[in-house]
């Protein structure tokens, strides 16, 4: 009787590392297959169209920077799962902050595509707003 406590045990033992083992292996291959496409940082290049001078912003998804006279957040950032046609997407949010009649308005709330901004273009008499990388 006293083996036989013992050898299912052993087994018991042998199935909690496998099982221990097999959660590890799949939770760190979702979370680098979701850090190889998603990035926490987004690059953006601003051109003043009044000074012709660009300018490069890095910005953490999520936070809020203030930018002349725009309010710009970038909420998340994609990179594509293919090499051979990298594309970029992000999801920005702009205020205008010289507009004081209509605060809430964003001059622009969507998702940014790097290979091709017409898509869903930035309109603005001042500034453009180009997405770069994502990383």
């Amino acid at each position: 009787m006293v083996s036989k406590k013992n050898i299912l045990a052993g087994k018991n033992k042998l199935n909690f590392s496998l099982l221990y083992f097999l959660v590890y292996f799949f939770l760190f291959n979702t979370s680098f297959a979701q850090n190889k496409t998603e990035g926490n940082f987004t690059d953006l290049k601003i051109l003043d169209k009044i000074s012709s001078k660009n300018t490069l912003i890095k910005l953490k998804n999520g936070e809020l920077i203030k930018f002349k006279d725009l309010s710009i957040r970038s909420l998340k950032c994609k990179n594509s799962e293919f090499d051979d046609n990298p594309e970029i997407t992000a999801y920005i949010q702009v205020k205008d902050l010289t507009d004081e009649n209509n605060n809430e308005v964003f001059v622009f709330n969507g998702w940014m595509f790097s290979s091709s901004p017409s898509i869903s273009p930035f309109d603005h008499p001042v500034y453009d707003v180009w997405l770069i990388n994502c990383y």
